[in-house]
């Protein structure tokens, strides 16, 4: 194994324990994936809690899913087929990570897209946040919910589910999750105050214009509304 791998296994498992320790993830929930090359990948196992990731439980496989290398019999996460669909689907996704944060799933259990444009820094760093219709666990079912949604977000809530962000390296994807998680909680304090309050298309699009001087990469929809028939 080369230092550049274990460097990646060792930051998968801080994402780990951070996730853990912000109450994303409980028992074995999540899941986070790294891309190597075009055919390998690391990822973390199923049925270990994420407060116990170590790098030598990480997974390497190729781009079917089959395992390339794994210590003690581990096997790739039951939802390794998601990730794969990231990557297949996006050559700029370098790393993937699943998780449950509670505000945000909030709005998936409810059915609620964060479709709106209120708060300035997630305008420019991640846009709306669309929602994937319900696929069950560890079936096609899930990766097809999620691609038509892929080529236009880095944030995708899970319907009944949770929340999926993608980005160039692990740290970026994330970040993508803390913001979707603060975004969701300043949001329901909004609505709860009485109404979120979108800002101007003016505005906005000023806001979607300094993404290339902050050097945001990623997708980004541009001001478009989803799932509006579900959210009405």
């Amino acid at each position: 194994m080369n230092k550049n791998e274990n460097e990646l296994k060792e930051q998968i498992c801080d994402i780990c324990h951070k996730m853990w320790q912000l109450g994303w993830v409980a028992a074995n929930d999540g899941n986070v994936s790294v891309k190597i090359d075009d055919n390998t990948f690391l990822t973390t196992p199923t049925g270990i809690s994420k407060s116990f990731m170590t790098p030598d439980k990480i997974v390497k496989i190729n781009a079917k899913g089959e395992v390339l290398e794994a210590k003690n019999e581990y096997k790739p996460s039951s939802e390794i087929k998601m990730h794969l669909r990231c990557y297949e689907q996006r050559d700029d996704v370098g790393a993937v990570v699943h998780a449950h944060p509670p505000t945000a799933t909030g709005f998936a259990l409810a059915h609620k897209s964060m479709d709106v444009y209120s708060l300035v820094e997630c305008v420019i760093s991640v846009g709306s946040v669309p929602i994937a219709e319900y696929g069950t666990p560890s079936t096609d079912e899930v990766p097809n919910s999620i691609t038509p949604y892929l080529k236009e977000h880095d944030v995708i809530l899970l319907e009944n589910h949770g929340a999926l962000t993608v980005g160039k390296d692990l740290v970026t994807a994330y970040y993508r999750m803390e913001t979707l998680e603060l975004w969701a909680k300043t949001s329901l304090v909004a609505q709860l105050l009485g109404e979120e309050r979108e800002l101007s298309r003016e505005n906005i699009d000023r806001l979607i214009s300094m993404r290339s001087a902050y050097k945001v990469s990623g997708k980004h929809p541009g001001y478009k509304k989803y799932n509006k028939a579900k959210d009405e």
